[in-house]
């Protein structure tokens, strides 16, 4: 609170009069500092719909149900998010066939590989084991 209350007041509200425009200008000026400090030009294009377009894609390689990502997203028809189908046909097209295979003795281990992406394949000798693919 002190640090605020040293701040000028020149308005009501705390950092100033703030609108859209601002706001963008703020956000295109941290994406240029940030792709100037990692030499990165790439990062300079990066914007919302783009992230959306990845997240789109990710939580359909994840579940695999265009209804669910329908509906996460918003769209009111599938026509709409069958663009997310084909991008993620498209990055995840070669599949390995080699995986991570993991032991677990206790149901806190299992829980762990279920959390970082383990899928559980059967139980051996009072063991669980669990694979992830490579």
């Amino acid at each position: 609170m002190g640090m605020l209350e040293n701040l000028p007041k020149t308005s009501e509200k705390v950092f100033g009069t703030m609108n859209v425009n601002s706001a963008i200008v703020g956000i295109q000026q941290a994406r240029k500092r940030v792709a100037y400090k990692l030499a990165n030009p790439r990062i300079a294009k990066i914007h919302y719909h783009l992230i959306r377009h990845w997240f789109g894609t990710m939580e359909y390689h994840k579940t695999h149900d265009i209804d669910h990502v329908r509906r996460l997203l918003g769209h009111k028809s599938v026509l709409n998010t069958q663009i997310y189908v084909n991008m993620e046909q498209a990055m995840f097209t070669s599949k390995s066939d080699e995986y991570i295979v993991k032991a677990a003795e206790t149901v806190e281990d299992a829980q762990k590989f279920l959390e970082v992406g383990f899928e559980y394949v059967t139980d051996m000798d009072g063991i669980k084991l669990f694979r992830k693919r490579k």
